[in-house]
């Protein structure tokens, strides 16, 4: 496997683990809550519907003149990625709450647990179930968007499906082993590792898309992924040195300039 396709692979891996813990998290809340049939059913239905959503959108994006294509993914990969680049340096620094898997487990929980049940024998429980078939299929689509857009500009969406699906199962296995939330996968980290991933792939296909010629072709992944991961670390570090000064100086004022100064 090349650098290419191996830097291919990891980034869909990756992506896709995230989305799938963010999903298994809405089913297994669901699941816990209300009812495994309601939640299994839905989750079911939700995988259905995106089947269809690949058989239908799959050759359309494979038709795309690969030029335009890389120009139109492009600006779509660094668009997503530095917003997930963004959030991750603002809670590596300090500056934004980390995501936690278990307070999104309890307020789901909380909240399909304070719906009425309308299960019967034959019917599933509704509620239930449609939490888990919004949860899947929203997430699943991002994974979607990921496969095809990542798949059709490398010309190799086998690989790319290959990697969502290994993220799937394993994510999935995971989860309904402990039928728990996933808190101890590294996610905000991971998080950080994908906005660099998709920004840099946004930089090299919008590029190429655009008629830059990279030195080295593919090669130039592995200086262009390492630049990025510098200046998103080298920002976490500036945001925590000027978050650490700011909280100092407020630290010797009386408490309204305190506030004030926060």
């Amino acid at each position: 496997m090349g650098a290419s396709a191996t830097a291919l692979f990891i980034a869909v891996f990756l992506a896709c683990v995230v989305e799938a813990v963010e999903a298994t998290t809405i089913v297994l809340a669901a699941g816990t809550a209300r009812d495994w049939r309601s939640a299994g059913t839905g989750t079911v239905a939700a995988l259905a519907v995106l089947g269809v959503v690949v058989a239908v959108l799959g050759p359309a994006v494979s038709d795309i003149p690969l030029r335009g294509l890389r120009v139109v993914v492009g600006a779509l990969l660094l668009v997503f990625g530095l917003q997930w680049l963004r959030k991750a340096i603002l809670r590596a620094s300090g500056h934004k709450s980390l995501h936690d898997e278990d307070k999104l487990f309890a307020e789901h929980m909380a909240d399909a647990a304070s719906q009425q049940s309308r299960r019967s024998i034959l019917a599933p429980d509704w509620y239930g179930f449609t939490l888990a078939f919004k949860g899947v299929l929203l997430e699943g689509l991002e994974v979607v968007f990921i496969v095809l857009t990542f798949g059709a500009n490398a010309r190799n969406v086998g690989l790319a499906a290959m990697a969502s699906g290994c993220a799937i199962v394993l994510v999935a296995a995971a989860g309904f082993a402990v039928r728990a939330p996933l808190a101890r996968v590294p996610e905000n980290t991971m998080k950080f590792v994908v906005g660099i991933m998709l920004t840099s792939f946004g930089v090299f296909w919008g590029g190429e898309g655009a008629g830059a010629s990279w030195p080295g072709s593919d090669a130039a992944l592995l200086v262009i992924i390492p630049a990025v991961a510098l200046l998103g670390i080298g920002l976490v570090a500036l945001l925590r040195r000027t978050g650490s000064g700011a909280s100092g100086s407020a630290a010797g004022l009386p408490e309204p300039a305190a506030q004030a100064a926060r």
